[in-house]
Order: C-alpha cells, then structure tokens, then sequence
C-alpha cells in the first residue's frame, strides 16, 4: 500500500518520511542541503496565513518551504 502524497498535503503537527525530492538544479541542491532526503523524518509545525510558506521541524532544527518547493518532495505520513 503507498500512501505517499507531496509535502504540501500535510497538516499542522503531522509527521512523515521523506520518500523523494524530484527537484534539481539548484532548488534540488538548496532542498538537500537543508537535509531534506530520503529517509529524513520531519513534523509540520505551522502555515502562514495565506498556507504559503510551511513551517517544518527536521533534525532539531525548524525550515520553511514554499508550497512550490513542497511538491517537489514526496512523503510518506507517519501514524
């Protein structure tokens, strides 16, 4: 069973597993360095109020994505 969806899907104090980043260029390598890779666990911790950008929690640390750059990440929610 895949219940994989983009990033951008999850909601508020969601946690899931990244399964892959599709982006590449720069914006793929900009996204990797952040630590966001396959196998990396993360929470969404918040949205702005227009839902653009979200807030993540990965390795002890918080980020914000773009929604652009959220789907370009497949990830699979974790219970």
């Amino acid at each position: 069973m895949n219940n994989s969806i983009s990033l951008r899907h999850l909601q508020v104090g969601q946690r899931a597993r990244i399964q892959s980043v599709t982006a590449d260029g720069e914006l793929g390598r900009r996204i990797r360095d952040m630590g966001l890779i396959p196998g990396a666990e993360l929470q969404v911790m918040g949205r702005a109020p227009l839902k653009d950008p979200v807030a993540l929690r990965l390795n002890g640390f918080t980020l914000t994505l773009r929604n652009n750059e959220a789907d370009t990440i497949t990830v699979t929610p974790q219970e």
